[in-house]
C-alpha cells in the first residue's frame, strides 16, 4: 500500500433541478450535493497537481488534508448518485425499476471502460473509474434495502472486510493475482483486472464498497429535517474521533508511537502487512480505522454543505461555480488528465501551488460558463443519452 496514493474523481448522476417547496429545504437537500462534489473535485485536484506535502508548513497541511479524504467523499456520494437513479425515498418497482437498474449497468459498463482506456494513457493518475464501475455494480442488489439495512452493512463491511483484505494479502500476496497454470491471454488479464478491482488495487472495492454502502443509507434519510442533519453531524463526528482518534491512542499504547501525524502520509508508520499496520488511520491504508475516519469526516463535509445550502440563500448565489463543477465532475476528470498530459506533469504530488491553482480556476470558469447554457456538463451528456437508452426496457 504506497504512500501519496492520488485519488481521480467519478463523475455524478447530475442532480436534478429542485423546485423551492413553502416550508422544507429541497434546495439546499440536493444543490448540497453538488457543491460537495465541488470541494471533492479541488480536493482530488489537491492531491494530483498540489505541492508534495512534505513540504510542511500551512501548504503541505492543506495538501495532505486531501488526500484520501476526496476520494472518500466520492466513494460516499457514489452511493447516493445509485439511489437517486434507482429512487431516493421509496425504491422504484415495475418497469420503472427494470429501467432503472438498466440505468446503474449501463453507466457502470461505462465507468469499466473509461477507467481502463485512461489507464492505458499511462498517466501518472491512480485512475478510479474502473473501481467507482464496479462499485456500481456490486452495490446494486442492495438498492431496495432501507436505510437501517445499508447502515449495518456499511458497519459490518468496515469492521471486517479490512481483516480480510490483509489476509488475503498475508497468504497470498501477489500470487492472487496469477490464474496457476494458464498462460497469459485475454482470459487472464479480464481475471487479473477483476482480481485487482476487488482486492489488489489502488481502491479495493473489497475496503472501500462500506463507503458506498453509507452513502446509500444517507440518500435514503429525510435530509430536509434538522433533526437527521444534526445526528448525521455527530455520527460522522463520532467515526473520524473514533477512525484517527482511535489510531493515535492505538498507536501510543501498543507501538509506542508518538507521531504528530497520524493520519497523513507523512507519518512514521509501522510496514505494510504487518499486524501494526492495521492500527494505522493514514489515508488509502484500506484499515477499519481509516475508513471510519475517513467515513466520519466525508459524512462532516456532506452535511455541513447541505446545511449551508438551505440556511445561506446568499452562499448559494457565491458557491454557484463550485456546484458547476461539482455537477460535471466526470467532464472535471477527463480535464485534469489532459491538462497533466500537455503540461507533461510526471510526479504526483510536487507541482507548484500556482499550478494547482490554475487547475481549479480553469475548471471552475468552464463549469461556470458551461452551466448558463446547459444543464449537464459534457460529458455527463453523453453519459445521459447512453443511459437513457434504458427507456426501451420492458
Amino acid at each position: 500500500m504506497s504512500q501519496h496514493t492520488v485519488t481521480a474523481a467519478p463523475p455524478p448522476e447530475r442532480t436534478p433541478a429542485v423546485v423551492p417547496n413553502r416550508g422544507k429545504a429541497p434546495l439546499g437537500r440536493l444543490v448540497g450535493v453538488d457543491l460537495a462534489r465541488g470541494l471533492a473535485v479541488f480536493g482530488m485536484y489537491a492531491a494530483h497537481v498540489g505541492p508534495d506535502p512534505d513540504r510542511g508548513g500551512g501548504t503541505g497541511l492543506l495538501m495532505e488534508l486531501a488526500h484520501g479524504r476526496a476520494s472518500a467523499l466520492f466513494a460516499l456520494l457514489a452511493g447516493f448518485a445509485v439511489v437517486l437513479i434507482t429512487g431516493r425515498r421509496a425504491p422504484k418497482t415495475g418497469r420503472a425499476g427494470r429501467q432503472a437498474v438498466v440505468k446503474v449497468i449501463i453507466r457502470a459498463v461505462i465507468l469499466l471502460a473509461l477507467g481502463t482506456a485512461l489507464t492505458l494513457t499511462d498517466t501518472p493518475v491512480q485512475v478510479i473509474l474502473a473501481f467507482y464501475g464496479l462499485y456500481f455494480l456490486l452495490v446494486l442488489p442492495l438498492y431496495r434495502l432501507g436505510a437501517g439495512q445499508l447502515a449495518l452493512i456499511a458497519a459490518g463491511g468496515a469492521l471486517v472486510c479490512p481483516q480480510v483484505l490483509y489476509a488475503l494479502e498475508r497468504v497470498f500476496g501477489d500470487e492472487v493475482l496469477r490464474i496457476p497454470g494458464e498462460p497469459a491471454g485475454l482470459a487472464s488479464l479480464l481475471f487479473t483486472g477483476l482480481i485487482s478491482l476487488l482486492f489488489a488495487g489502488t481502491y479495493p472495492a473489497l475496503t472501500w464498497l462500506p463507503l458506498v454502502v453509507a452513502g446509500m443509507a444517507i440518500a435514503r434519510l429525510d435530509l430536509a429535517a434538522a433533526g437527521v442533519r444534526r445526528r448525521l453531524a455527530l455520527t460522522g463526528a463520532a467515526l473520524a474521533l473514533a477512525g484517527h482518534g482511535g489510531s493515535w491512542l492505538a498507536l501510543r499504547l501498543f507501538l509506542g508511537a508518538a507521531t504528530p501525524a497520524w493520519w497523513s502520509d507523512t507519518a512514521d508508520f509501522p510496514s505494510a502487512g504487518t499486524p501494526g499496520w492495521l492500527l494505522v488511520a493514514s489515508p488509502h491504508s484500506e484499515t477499519t480505522l481509516s475508513i471510519l475516519g475517513n467515513a466520519g469526516v466525508a459524512i462532516m463535509v456532506l452535511v455541513a454543505c447541505l446545511a449551508a445550502m438551505d440556511a445561506l440563500p446568499r452562499l448559494r448565489r457565491l458557491a454557484g461555480p463550485v456546484i458547476a463543477v461539482g455537477s460535471m465532475s466526470l467532464t472535471a476528470y477527463v480535464f485534469h488528465i489532459v491538462g497533466i498530459q500537455l503540461l507533461g506533469i510526471e510526479e504526483l504530488p510536487g507541482s507548484p501551488l500556482p499550478v494547482l491553482l490554475g487547475f481549479i480556476a480553469s475548471v471552475t470558469v468552464f463549469a461556470a460558463v458551461w452551466s448558463r447554457f446547459f444543464r449537464r456538463g459534457p460529458l455527463e451528456w453523453l453519459m445521459s443519452k447512453a443511459t437513457g437508452t434504458a427507456r426501451h426496457v420492458r
